[in-house]
């Protein structure tokens, strides 16, 4: 990947969680300012990613992936930093997840050349793209989903337009009833791999796909019994399509690719991929991207139902452990038992759970130390966070609090910028994202 563009960019007092009275610098020089969080050198509140947290979880998916045999291409949505790409490639990521044609132009234009769209591409816009993208660049390997024949025909009629020289590789999703997209049955979903094979040379079925991280079952604990079946039902169209001879010829390739896509139950998919009867050979791909900087409730949640379960997981020392956090300020105290924060819902995740007090400093006078559970946040304005308080609670105004995350897609994209920092709080990097 080439990054160039992107350490070249000029950050000044204008990007959110730099000072504002900073001289333009260079994204790539943001290390080398002498900056210290907790210093006060930058305002709150400030997002940041703590280095030693992110190589432990780059670490910990390396020997998972290692152990199982599967390979992951990360959802590069939840973060959108090329950057961060680029260290998921260097952990041995087989290609970068996106869901949209946006998403897919920002990896391709900073250097990835095997994308997936886990979407379908719909309209003529997106379609147009990802063809005349295939066109331009040789290079480029490119599959995305398709869950119906009017799809199918829309991309076919596409290509013959565009006519890229190569067909689209496709991969056929399965889905959840009530869920998002993807065929309901087998019988749907065969109908719509036959398509594909009728729409060949500008097509071509190369896979099963399906998204198991909406499977949290009624009531939650069966969560793992829905995803479980949900992936029978992926293995069933794939061994329905394989009957059929409905993939790509063994000459464009061999292999089916077997894909699910979430950070909750990725265990329980290479387990059930693993344990395949299709006559090709198969690669399974995981796609969890919430792993690298992981959080401090929903995923962290997840993960310890997954080490409960995965011997792998378990086995592997250190875990997964939180990267993301945003710092705030205490900004008032306007009554007992409830203190007012320089963070909002423009700053922090809330779609999931409101975040999560973890530690207090004072400017000057303590390292950061662990707040009591019974510090918790009521409620986020767009600028404010509304904290209640124990009654023994050392926080006054002017103090600086750290909150855990929960859901980091969702905090990534209120930044432009994120700093990288030791476990000190000095500041040694940059990370840039384009949401």
């Amino acid at each position: 990947m080439d990054l160039s563009a992107i350490e070249q960019e000029i950050i000044d007092g204008r990007t959110k969680g730099m000072p504002p009275g900073m001289p333009p610098v260079a994204l790539r020089d943001i290390g080398k300012q002498g900056w210290n969080l907790l210093r006060e050198d930058l305002p709150l509140p400030l997002a940041v990613i703590k280095q030693s947290a992110l190589d432990q979880n780059s670490h910990f998916m390396r020997e998972f992936l290692a152990r199982t045999g599967a390979v992951i291409a990360p959802h590069g949505k939840t973060t959108m930093s090329p950057q961060l790409f680029a260290k998921q490639f260097d952990d041995g990521a087989w290609a970068i997840t996106v869901a949209t044609a946006q998403q897919m132009k920002v990896a391709h234009r900073f250097g990835v050349e095997r994308i997936v769209i886990a979407n379908q591409l719909i309209g003529k816009q997106a379609i147009r793209y990802a063809f005349e993208a295939l066109k331009a660049d040789p290079k480029l390997d490119l599959y995305c989903l398709v869950d119906s024949v009017e799809n199918v025909t829309a991309l076919r009629d596409a290509a013959a337009a565009i006519a890229p020289g190569r067909p689209l590789k496709l991969l056929l999703e399965g889905g959840l009833p009530g869920g998002r997209t993807g065929c309901r049955s087998v019988d749907a979903a065969v109908a719509v791999a036959r398509a594909v094979k009728a729409a060949a040379p500008h097509l071509t079925l190369v896979g099963v796909e399906g998204f198991e991280g909406l499977a949290f079952g009624d009531p939650p604990k069966s969560g793992p019994e829905t995803a479980s079946a949900f992936l029978d039902l992926l293995l069933a169209i794939a061994k329905a399509c394989d009957d059929q001879d409905l993939f790509a010829p063994q000459s464009e390739g061999g292999e089916v690719i077997l894909s699910a896509g979430g950070s909750a139950y990725y265990d329980i998919v290479v387990d059930k991929f693993k344990s395949t009867n299709l006559r090709r050979p198969t690669r399974v791909v995981t796609r969890s991207g919430c792993y690298l900087t992981h959080d401090s409730k929903l995923y962290d949640d997840f993960f310890k139902n997954i080490v409960g379960r995965s011997a792998d997981a378990a086995a592997i020392k250190g875990g997964l452990i939180p990267a993301l956090e945003v710092w705030a300020y205490v900004q008032s105290r306007p009554e007992p038992g409830k203190a007012i924060l320089t963070v909002g819902r423009r700053d922090i995740s809330f779609d999931v759970h409101l975040p999560v007090p973890q530690l207090w400093a004072r400017p000057g006078a303590n390292k950061p130390q662990r707040l009591s559970p019974a510090h918790t946040v009521t409620g986020l304005n767009d600028q404010h966070c509304h904290m209640a308080l124990p009654a023994d609670s050392p926080l006054a105004v002017g103090d600086m609090v750290s909150f855990g995350i929960s859901h980091p897609c969702t905090t990534f994209d209120k930044w432009q910028v994120l700093c990288l920092v030791d476990d000190d709080y000095s500041v040694i990097g940059a990370i840039k994202t384009f949401f």
